[in-house]
């Protein structure tokens, strides 16, 4: 009946259909192979020289265990109360004195051996974990960040007595309890109190009757026994209590003085009530023990799935208590009536687990299932999922949801912020990435990208002093830390562009430096590494920059911008041919790339093979005919081939991509000047000098053009 009160349970769904799981399911099994190996253990001590190979294989399952996750380990306690309270069937106040008297070394031995295994294994995990316990945000577990010792006693209190009604009636299920989804008790007054007081009164009433001392009438197999006898024929009942003229005398004694218990008789009999309630006890307290906050803060508020575990001890018990009740009674009505309760009861555990896995099948079902208990979490993550989906706009509900129920989200105002950036809402955008850094003044991404947003709306200044408080953070109390080194080193890489694009090499290769010396193991370097080379091959220091180019290459093989750089750097140092296959192996990358076919074009232009330079121009302003870079670039090229026709169709793609930029309109204006369009060169030259009017240049075009509009007879508007 426990086994399929264990299997149906709902509890269960979050470790068995969520991968992070996993760890809880690894645990339970070897947590389950260490308690029985030392089941075995417990059989044939005394009697077999293999005994030791179980206990051996007890310590190894508990490290395997302990390996998944770290409740595991609490199996070697579970083992230690196996053997004292059901194997050996002492109480407690027969513990002190065995001990003392020194009755059963094999015994004390076994325990000392768990427990020298037990501390070894928590020495060795804290070890790994430094020395310290792990840190945890501050909404992850409230009631360890509240400064009331009363709210935080009373809260850590409560907190089993809800995961205990969450076993019992797993009515309301989430797959994260952070957060608001458990109020904070504060007063003595609040009514949750009566809960705690029952759930513990109740369970010090449940160890009292599994550890008290023998009584005159006891229940075993199932069968009722009284004064040491069965009261229906069957087989005898192994007692550890014997009467006799009302004298009780307890069986123990005689053989714990061998040290021995007989082991076939051990093997023929099931254990006690009694038995099986301290068993259920220790699995169902000991391994929750690690989640209570009683020796170190845990990052959770509930976990259901830290309740694997526990649960075989809460099925065990329950079932325990039905069997009790089941034996007490003698009313063959009330005996059906208890059987088929717990048999409803075991198909209504099973008829949610279905329920439950529908909610399990993906994210977005699994968040919204879960927007009852924890709306604040729910909301956000669900807006991540509908992002994915690009369904934008109810992407954006979800995360104001959020923010309506707990404003002070970093994470969720950045995840805010970002959606914004990409649909170039960037003034809400900055708002939002504002507001993040504001509630956590460490989140490095937020600065990042605010930066970005700042650098492309040309305020330089600010961006700079924003790249520059990014990479001064420290490294310390991170929620993330990878995470956070990678937005720093992208930070110090943008701020390098920065001082680069200003013609500030020798500031930019430092910030470059920094940021290499900062970049975490899993930051993809090639771009830091190419703008080095750049800069390098900027001051003319070209050894280096070949360098720096080589590295980009190495890290990432199939990297475009190096292909082109090097493909430059080649060219100047004469290298022509090897310049030329890497221009060719760019375009091989990504035939789809403008700019791939804008550098060779030039590359070809620089040789004087301007049929072929005109036709990769072309190809690179079709492909790209968004980017004015890319467009302006080509039309240069084809006016240098004398394809003047072309040019102006790029010159004038380019000024209306740009309208307000002076360079573009001149060009414009001086192409349409050589084709003859007279009157409309002078309109982009006279639109180019309002928007720079001391451009030598533009002024000295338009002079010349007023002098032919002028012999032609046409009006100018200088007259």
């Amino acid at each position: 009946m426990a086994g399929l009160m264990f299997a149906s349970h709902p509890i269960h769904t979050e470790a068995v259909a969520g991968i992070v799981g996993r760890a809880d399911v690894g645990a339970s099994f070897f947590f389950l192979l260490s308690l029985l190996c030392y089941m075995k253990h417990c059989s044939t001590r005394g009697s077999s020289a293999r005994t030791w190979g179980w206990f051996l294989g007890t310590g190894m399952c508990a490290g395997c265990s302990m390996l998944w996750k770290e409740q595991g380990v609490t199996v070697l306690a579970v083992s230690a109360v196996y053997d004292i309270f059901v194997f050996h069937r002492l109480k407690m106040k027969q513990i002190l004195p065995t001990i003392y008297k020194r009755k059963n070394l094999s015994l004390f031995l076994s325990i000392s051996l768990l427990t020298f295994w037990g501390t070894s294994l928590l020495g060795a995990r804290l070890y790994w974990m430094g020395n310290k316990p792990p840190s945890f945000s501050n909404s992850d577990n409230p009631a360890a960040d509240s400064d009331s010792l009363l709210a935080r006693t009373l809260t850590f209190f409560y907190l089993p007595t809800k995961n205990l009604w969450l076993l019992l009636c797993p009515d309301t299920l989430s797959f994260d309890w952070s957060m608001d989804a458990v109020p904070l008790l504060k007063t003595i007054s609040d009514w949750r109190n009566l809960h705690t007081v029952a759930f513990y009164t109740g369970l010090l009433l449940l160890a009292y009757y599994g550890l008290k001392s023998p009584s005159l009438g006891r229940e075993c197999n199932g069968k009722s026994v009284t004064n040491g006898k069965q009261n229906a024929n069957g087989h005898s009942c192994h007692s550890e209590v014997e009467y006799g003229n009302s004298e009780i005398k307890s069986s123990f004694a005689s053989k714990v003085e061998n040290g021995i218990r007989n082991n076939a008789s051990q093997r023929t009999q099931l254990p006690s009530t009694e038995n099986i309630v301290v068993l259920s006890l220790s699995l169902l307290i000991i391994p929750f023990v690690p989640a209570t906050n009683l020796f170190f803060y845990v990052g959770f508020v509930i976990a259901e799935r830290v309740l694997y575990i526990p649960s075989m001890g809460f099925c065990l018990l329950i079932t325990v208590g039905a069997r009790a009740l089941y034996v007490k009674v003698q009313k063959r009505f009330l005996k059906s009536l208890i059987f088929y309760a717990t048999a409803a009861l075991i198909v209504f555990y099973g008829l949610k687990t279905a329920i439950r896995n529908g909610d399990w099948q993906n994210e977005e079902m699994l968040y919204r299932s879960g927007i009852k208990v924890n709306p604040a979490k729910a909301w956000g993550n669900l807006g991540n999922v509908l992002k994915s989906q690009s369904k934008i706009s109810e992407a954006e509900s979800a995360y104001r949801n959020a923010l309506y129920y707990r404003s002070n989200m970093a994470d969720m105002l950045y995840n805010l912020g970002l959606l914004l950036q990409e649909n170039s809402r960037f003034a809400e955008a900055l708002h939002y990435y504002k507001l993040a850094i504001g509630s956590r003044p460490t989140l490095a991404s937020a600065y990042l990208n605010t930066g970005i947003i700042l650098m492309n709306q040309g305020k330089t200044e600010e961006a700079r002093r924003t790249f520059l408080k990014c990479s001064e953070i420290p490294d310390e109390n991170l929620k993330d830390p990878h995470a956070h080194k990678s937005s720093v080193t992208s930070c110090l890489y943008n701020l390098g562009k920065l001082y680069h694009e200003q013609g500030h090499y020798e500031d930019a290769l430092s910030v470059y430096k920094e940021a290499i010396q900062k970049m975490p193991r899993q930051f993809a370097p090639q771009s830091l590494y190419n703008m080095m080379g750049e800069a390098y091959m900027r001051l003319s220091m070209l050894p280096e920059a070949e360098h720096w180019y080589m590295e980009s290459l190495r890290s990432k093989t199939d990297h475009i911008p190096a292909h082109l750089t090097y493909g430059k750097l080649l060219a100047l140092t004469g290298r022509k041919s090897e310049a030329e296959k890497f221009f060719l192996k760019a375009i091989e990358l990504d035939p789809t790339k403008g700019n791939c076919y804008m550098h060779y074009g030039q590359f070809l232009l620089e040789e004087a093979r301007l049929i072929e330079a005109a036709e990769m121009a072309k190809k690179a302003a079709e492909l790209d005919s968004t980017e004015f870079d890319v467009v302006f670039n080509a039309a240069h090229m084809l006016r240098q081939a004398s394809l003047n026709e072309a040019a102006e169709k790029y010159y004038d793609l380019a000024a209306r991509l740009r309208p307000n930029y002076p360079a573009a309109l001149m060009n414009l204006g001086a192409i349409l000047h050589l084709n003859g369009r007279l009157q409309k060169a002078e309109a982009n030259y006279l639109r180019a000098l309002q928007l720079k009017p001391d451009d030598i240049i533009t002024q000295s075009n338009l002079r010349k053009l007023w002098n032919i509009m002028e012999k032609q007879g046409l009006k100018t508007s200088k007259t």
